[in-house]
C-alpha cells in the first residue's frame, strides 16, 4: 500500500547519506593535502609550530637540530615547522591547505604555545610536548622504540 513511499524516502535518505559522506573526511589525518601520509614506513617527521620567529625557545631547539643534523638523518627523521602559520617539510614550503592538514592531524593551532610533536614511522603521534624540547630527549624516545632495537 504505502510501500512505494518508504522506498522513495529510503532512496532519498542514502543518497543523502552518500552525497554528504564526504564531508565527514574532509578534516582527518587521512586528508590527501596532509604531506604527513607520504612519511608513513620512510620518516619519522618531528613538527615543530610556533605562534612566532621570535620565540627563544624555538630558535634553541633549531639551533640544537642543526648542531646535531647527523644524529637526526641516523634516526630517519624529517623536519617540519609551522611558524606563524607557515608551515614548511624539510626546508620547503608547503602549501596553506597542507599546512592546515598537519594541524588538523595533530590537532594543534598555529597561534597556541610552542609545541614539539614527534610522529612514528607507523603514522602514530608519539610524543607531544609544549615548550621547550632538548632534541636529545626526542632521541632517547625514537631510540626505545621496538623498531629501533
Amino acid at each position: 500500500m504505502s510501500c512505494p513511499r518508504y522506498r522513495f524516502v529510503f532512496s532519498w535518505l542514502v543518497m543523502l547519506t552518500l552525497g554528504l559522506a564526504p564531508l565527514g573526511n574532509a578534516h582527518s589525518a587521512d586528508n590527501p593535502a596532509n604531506p604527513l601520509i607520504t612519511d608513513r614506513g620512510l620518516f619519522r617527521p618531528l613538527i615543530l609550530i610556533t605562534p612566532s620567529l621570535d620565540n627563544a625557545d624555538y630558535r634553541r631547539i633549531r639551533e640544537q637540530l642543526q648542531d646535531q643534523r647527523g644524529e637526526f638523518e641516523r634516526r630517519q627523521m624529517v623536519l617540519y615547522s609551522i611558524e606563524a602559520g607557515n608551515g614548511h617539510r624539510a626546508g620547503r614550503p608547503m602549501t596553506p591547505y597542507e599546512t592546515q592538514a598537519v594541524l588538523e592531524a595533530m590537532n594543534v593551532a598555529p597561534d597556541g604555545p610552542l609545541t614539539v610533536i614527534l610522529v612514528g614511522m607507523d603514522g602514530g603521534k608519539k610524543m607531544q610536548l609544549e615548550g621547550f624540547v632538548p632534541p636529545r630527549q626526542v632521541f632517547d624516545i625514537i631510540d626505545k622504540m621496538p623498531i629501533r632495537q
